[in-house]
C-alpha cells in the first residue's frame, strides 16, 4: 500500500492540470504499477499507455497486466514501438500529454552483450523521439528511466547524483547515461523540464521474470539449480515496487525549475539499504519451504559488486524515503508467483 501521500499527490496533479499523462512502458513491470495507480488515483485523467510488447520476456505477463489497466475507464493503448519515428511523433499530435513519464527500455546487462543493437534502437532512439515529442508538443514535465547501472565502477558508497559517472561497464548503463546527457541538451535547448530517475533493483509482484529474485524462485519451484555470480558475494539495494511507484508520484507535480541553467535534475529511488544476494536466496527459500540447488559462479561481465542508494536529495524534496523491508517485499512477490503459476 502507498502511503498516506495520497490525498496531497491529487491535489498537485489537479493544480498542475494534468489531464493527460503518457506512460511509456505501460505493460512492463514499473509502467503498468503506475499506470494502474494513477488510473484509480486520478479517474478524470486520461493516462495514455505505450507498449512495443516485445518478446524480451514472456508476452503473456505483459498481456496479463495490460488486461487489468483496461478495465479502466481512463486508459488509452497505444501498440506502438518508440523507434517508429512518425508513430510517436502522431501519438504526441493526437494526444499532447501534459505529462510523460518514460519508462520504455530495452533492460538487461547481460542481455546488452549478446544484443547490442536492440539497445541503441530502443535506448537512443526512442528516447530521442520521446524528446522530439516534447520539444514539439511542449509537456509540463518529461520524467525518464535511468538506472542504477550508470554508477558502474564506482567504488564510493552510497552512490550519489553528484558522483561522476563516466566508467559504464556495460551497453546497457552507457545508453542510460547518454539519456540523461541527451535530456540535460534538450532541457538546455529548448527548456523541456526532465527528472531522471535512477532505479535500484525493483522487484516485487508482477515483476520482471529476468530478474535474479524471478529466476531464484522459479527454479526452486521447478527444482532446477539457480546460478549464483561472484560466488555469491554480491549486494544490491532491492527496492520494492510501491516505494518506486510512490516516488514518481511524488515528483509528477515537482518539474525542476525553469532557473539559470538547464531545468533539468537527476535522483536515486533505491530502498538505503543493501542487502546480501545469499540473505535474498535465504528469504526466498524461507518462504516456499525449499532448498535451493547453488550453481556458484565467477562475477560476469558487466556485473557490478555492490548497489547503494543516496536518497537524501528525493526525500529533501518529496518528504519520501523508500523504506520496504526485503522480507516484507519478497513475502507479497511469492504471495503473487504462487497465485499467478497457480503453485
Amino acid at each position: 500500500m502507498l502511503r498516506p501521500c495520497v490525498a496531497n499527490v491529487q491535489k498537485a496533479i489537479r493544480m498542475q492540470q494534468l489531464d493527460t499523462i503518457l506512460i511509456t512502458g505501460a505493460a512492463g513491470f514499473v509502467g503498468f504499477h503506475l499506470a494502474k495507480r494513477l488510473c484509480e488515483l486520478m479517474p478524470e485523467t486520461k493516462i495514455v499507455g505505450l507498449d512495443n510488447m516485445n518478446p524480451y520476456y514472456d508476452p503473456k505477463l505483459k498481456e496479463a497486466r495490460l488486461n487489468h489497466l483496461h478495465a479502466f475507464s481512463n486508459f488509452k493503448f497505444y501498440h506502438l514501438d518508440l523507434a517508429d519515428r512518425d508513430g510517436m511523433a502522431n501519438l504526441f499530435k493526437t494526444e499532447n500529454p501534459n505529462s510523460v513519464v518514460h519508462l520504455a527500455a530495452q533492460a538487461g546487462v547481460r542481455y546488452s552483450i549478446e544484443n547490442p543493437h536492440a539497445y541503441i534502437d530502443s535506448n537512443i532512439v526512442g528516447f530521442l523521439n520521446i524528446l522530439e515529442g516534447c520539444r514539439y508538443n511542449p509537456t509540463s514535465h518529461l520524467l525518464y528511466a535511468s538506472s542504477s547501472s550508470v554508477y558502474g565502477a564506482n567504488t564510493k558508497v552510497p552512490f550519489s547524483t553528484d558522483d561522476k559517472v563516466d566508467n559504464p561497464v556495460s551497453l546497457y548503463a552507457a545508453t542510460k547515461k547518454t539519456n540523461e546527457l541527451m535530456a540535460y541538451t534538450y532541457a538546455h535547448l529548448y527548456g523541456i523540464r526532465s527528472t531522471g530517475l535512477r532505479f535500484f533493483t525493483v522487484y516485487g509482484p508482477w515483476g520482471r521474470p529476468d530478474m535474479a529474485y524471478f529466476k531464484f524462485t522459479q527454479s526452486i519451484y521447478e527444482g532446477k539449480a539457480i546460478d549464483i555470480y561472484n560466488f555469491g558475494d554480491m549486494k544490491r539495494d532491492f527496492t520494492y515496487i510501491d516505494d518506486i511507484v510512490e516516488g514518481i508520484l511524488r515528483l509528477i507535480p515537482k518539474p525542476p525549475a525553469p532557473a539559470t541553467g538547464a531545468p533539468h535534475v537527476v535522483y536515486n529511488i533505491g530502498n538505503n539499504n543493501p542487502e546480501n544476494l545469499m540473505d535474498m536466496i535465504s528469504l526466498i527459500e524461507k518462504k516456499t519451504g525449499r532448498q535451493a540447488q547453488k550453481n556458484l559462479l565467477p562475477m560476469q561481465p558487466g556485473d557490478v559488486y555492490s548497489t547503494f542508494a543516496d536518497v537524501s536529495p528525493l526525500s529533501q524534496l518529496t518528504g519520501f524515503t523508500p523504506s520496504t523491508s526485503l522480507e516484507d517485499g519478497l513475502t507479497n512477490f511469492l504471495e503473487w508467483y504462487k497465485s499467478y503459476y497457480k503453485k
